[in-house]
């Protein structure tokens, strides 16, 4: 027996639980997250594809090539992308999703309307305001669900910044609240980071408004009091793909900066 997929752990938690948003959100969000393969009837031309339907009504895919072999018995063409990006191209058409049909504990069948709901869930983009911080605190009161959710959606962020905290703040003027703040993040990349955030929300079923996000350069002097009372997160580095700033010295408390 093959090890469980995240896919299949997510269903199973689901399943377990049908009374369970929080379960059935994060199986959600794995659907969304992990990379699907989608059945074909023939291979794509000039980037146009034609999915092959189960019952008319559900193009067919998996979260492992191996089970779309299993489940065609033969060589068959497919392409390989995010569930995100499946739920985008049926936008417009009554197509559900048939989910490791016959090949694996997580087989399912989304329906058009759930689909829908992803498609709208993915799409919601978070609003932009300016504020000031006045004074930077330890966080507290957030789900546990909430630290896991940002730590897994973090954990694919390769190289797109040097870490995060999370911290909660006060700001000028007014207002308290938790920030999630990347240090050294690469232009290009924060708008992803701050859709990862919103997504971490989304899916652990917290209120929108229980955390903003905030970029800083690595020499801003916030940052060490972020590294002071912050959780910290770190994302996975790739030097080949690009090359991110470093944490600066003493952002990790259990590793101080080294004097000469």
């Amino acid at each position: 027996m093959t090890d469980p997929t995240p896919l299949d752990t997510a269903h199973e938690a689901m399943i377990a639980a049908p009374d369970d948003d929080a379960a059935r959100l994060r199986f959600y969000e794995r659907i969304a997250d992990v990379e699907l393969f989608l059945l074909l009837e023939a291979e794509p031309v000039e980037d146009q594809i034609n999915p092959v339907l189960f019952e008319e009504g559900y193009v067919i895919v998996f979260d492992r090539a191996a089970r779309l072999a299993a489940y065609v018995g033969e060589p068959a063409p497919y392409v390989a992308v995010s569930g995100r990006t499946v739920a985008a191209m049926l936008e417009g058409q009554p197509l559900g999703l048939a989910v490791n049909l016959g090949v694996a504990p997580s087989e399912i069948l989304l329906p058009p309307e759930a689909v829908s709901w992803l498609r709208a869930t993915l799409d919601h983009s978070a609003g932009e305001v300016e504020a000031r911080i006045e004074r930077v605190l330890p966080p507290a009161g957030l789900p546990e669900s909430l630290i896991a959710a940002i730590d897994a959606k973090l954990a694919t962020a390769t190289g797109m910044a040097a870490g995060a905290f999370l911290v909660a703040v006060d700001y000028v003027g007014g207002g308290r609240g938790h920030l999630l703040a990347f240090v050294g993040a690469i232009p290009r990349a924060q708008d992803a980071l701050v859709r990862a955030a919103s997504e971490a929300l989304t899916f652990s079923g917290i209120e929108a408004g229980a955390m903003d996000v905030g970029f800083f350069g690595p020499a801003d002097p916030t940052v060490a009091k972020l590294a002071k009372v912050g959780l910290r997160f770190d994302l996975p580095q790739d030097e080949g793909l690009q090359h991110t700033p470093r944490m600066p010295p003493g952002s990790d408390p259990s590793k101080p900066p080294i004097l000469k």
